[in-house]
């Protein structure tokens, strides 16, 4: 049986079959020391002795690191427009580590209901005249083309703490309630509510809420290879 890896807690792990049941299941000695199971993985498994056993791991379209999921399609980066501060900064190096991974950034903008400067607005219609597709929201509103997004695709969302990662996947599949949490007044920025990678049925697609890519590691990546990631660096 071919079955897709939703969730790992220790070494208790749990999977969706096609037929979209869901079983838990253990994992092989040696499959665990060859390359150990993320969310996102294609396994096969057999039934033995009545529990499911993973066998072996399908190849991979591509491997997040932090977070480790797997055979991700698109990556949600959410950015608000305020509290927390809008971050071109981090927008930017996050789509470098998204795209060379092989995954496709997705720009989700929130809070757009708030006041923000001149400034921020140029810096956000600068990034919708790009490559990267931009989707808006505010609170109490939510675009539909976002779920669109997510049908048959396994997505992760990233960004800021406290930007609304998890009220977003609240507004699109209420039966969450995954935890939020208020802006820290002081710090300006909020403190991360979800402790583990869980892949989540979303609007007939798979959806990670993750703390975000924990470590902005650019050491893998050549300077010669930025201009296919940055598209301002070609002239360069």
């Amino acid at each position: 049986m071919i079955a897709r890896i939703t969730k790992i807690v220790s070494k208790n792990y749990r999977i969706l079959t096609s037929d979209k049941k869901y079983y838990d299941a253990i994992v092989m000695g040696k499959v665990r020391r060859q390359d150990a199971p993320v969310a996102g993985d294609l396994v096969e498994c057999e039934e033995i002795d009545g529990r499911y056993v993973i066998q072996k791991i399908m190849p991979r379209t591509n491997r997040l690191i932090r977070p480790a999921v797997a055979n991700v399609d698109q990556a949600l980066i959410v950015m608000s427009v305020k509290d927390p501060d809008f971050s071109t900064a981090l927008i930017d190096r996050l789509s470098i580590l998204i795209m060379h991974a092989g995954v496709e950034p997705v720009l989700i903008i929130t809070k757009c209901d708030l006041g923000f400067s001149h400034e921020v607005e140029e810096q956000i219609q600068a990034y919708e005249e790009g490559a990267m597709k931009v989707i808006r929201t505010a609170k109490g509103s939510l675009d539909p083309s976002i779920a669109g997004l997510l049908t048959n695709k396994i997505s992760v969302l990233t960004g800021q703490s406290g930007a609304g990662k998890s009220t977003l996947l609240n507004q699109l599949e209420p039966s969450f309630h995954l935890a939020t949490q208020e802006i820290s007044k002081a710090l300006g920025r909020g403190k991360h509510t979800t402790r583990h990678n869980e892949l989540h049925e979303v609007a007939g697609g798979l959806v990670a809420d993750t703390p975000g890519f924990s470590s902005l590691d650019f050491s893998h990546i050549q300077a010669s290879e930025l201009a296919e990631y940055v598209p301002d660096f070609v002239p360069y």
